[in-house]
């Protein structure tokens, strides 16, 4: 265990945490919501500091990263814990479990960086729960792969304070944001968590030039609303710029939601459309077949830029970060 950032003593030895927007007042010997963090004598621990219970080597797009080092492995880590609780998580035997509840590694910071060397991957990425919980053990093995000269991106809800985000902002280069949706009511219902914050981290995670993409995950019947996607889209090339990728995924049946059916293709592809009409540059869609939808395209001449199998690099015609015509890629290709 390492004592935890961002939290203060409170009377008769509670202590109250500021890593997210719960802003949790916890008790001696108890978890917050994120089950991650433990007040123990008064004092605030996170209770997976070089605890990962996942480490697996991924290519960047299965993040998905589209735009961050086409083609590259990542060394991407998790633990248990996360401060939502989504009603369609796909890892929720990770998220919603505690500590003593299931089976982690003991692998400090420094030998996360050993392995990714070791592997040959370039990038160390924090994903499978929640990275907000681990923050700890996130922003230290961050620190030294920057010194290695590897990248670091994160795969997040973007549910976190300010604060502990513009500090993380200078270590890591990449981030994919899963945007749940853009209705408070299905944040509350779906989540037990609220928009704003997230809308905030998308807005900071672009003001501090780590490159950002976004995955709206749609559920049938909850958040497949069109208007509402559009508003959206809108929203995403106005404040963060037309230059960020958009990645429409679809659902599965899982954990609470096993009564909902499956996202169809057409709706998915439909969304992207929308998306690409309202001035976004580049859209996907994923967890579905999907061939054309799974390219990158030049926005100015239409030119196939990458193509895809699944996530499987079959081309890349990116040269300098620029289509042949001349036109700028945005993003990380080198």
């Amino acid at each position: 265990m390492k004592e935890a950032s961002y939290y203060k003593k409170l009377k008769n030895g509670n202590v109250q945490c500021f890593l997210c927007p719960k802003k949790c007042v916890i008790e001696k010997d108890s978890y917050g919501f994120c089950n991650a963090r433990k007040n123990i004598d008064g004092k605030l621990y996170s209770a997976v500091y070089s605890n990962p219970c996942a480490v697996h080597i991924d290519p960047i797009e299965k993040k998905p990263l589209y735009h961050f080092m086409p083609g590259e492995k990542a060394l991407s880590i998790g633990t248990i814990g996360c401060n939502l609780e989504c009603k369609h998580c796909q890892n929720w035997t990770m998220s919603r479990a505690k500590p003593e509840g299931i089976v982690t590694q003991k692998i400090s910071p420094e030998e996360i960086i050993e392995i990714a060397v070791e592997k040959g991957c370039g990038i160390i990425s924090y994903t499978y729960n929640e990275p907000t919980v681990f923050f700890e053990y996130m922003l230290d093995c961050a620190k030294i792969a920057k010194k290695k000269g590897l990248k670091n991106t994160i795969v997040s809800n973007g549910f976190i304070n300010e604060e502990p985000l513009k500090e993380l902002c200078k270590y890591i280069d990449g981030a994919n944001v899963d945007l749940k949706s853009f209705n408070n009511k299905f944040y509350k219902d779906i989540c037990s968590a609220w928009l704003e914050p997230v809308l905030e981290s998308l807005k900071i995670l672009k003001q501090k030039n780590v490159w950002l993409e976004i995955t709206n995950l749609i559920i049938p019947t909850l958040n497949d609303n069109i208007k509402e996607i559009g508003k959206m889209c809108i929203w995403i090339k106005e404040n963060l710029g037309a230059d960020v990728p958009l990645h429409f995924t679809g659902f599965y049946p899982c954990y609470k939601l096993l009564d909902i059916p499956k996202t169809s293709p057409e709706i998915l592809k439909k969304a992207r459309k929308i998306a690409l009409k309202t001035g976004i540059k580049h859209s996907y869609v994923g967890n579905v077949f999907a061939a054309e939808e799974n390219n990158t395209y030049c926005p100015k001449c239409g030119k196939l830029l990458i193509e895809r199998s699944v996530f499987s690099i079959i081309k890349n015609n990116i040269k300098n970060s620029k289509c042949s015509c001349g036109e700028q890629i945005a993003g990380v290709f080198e």
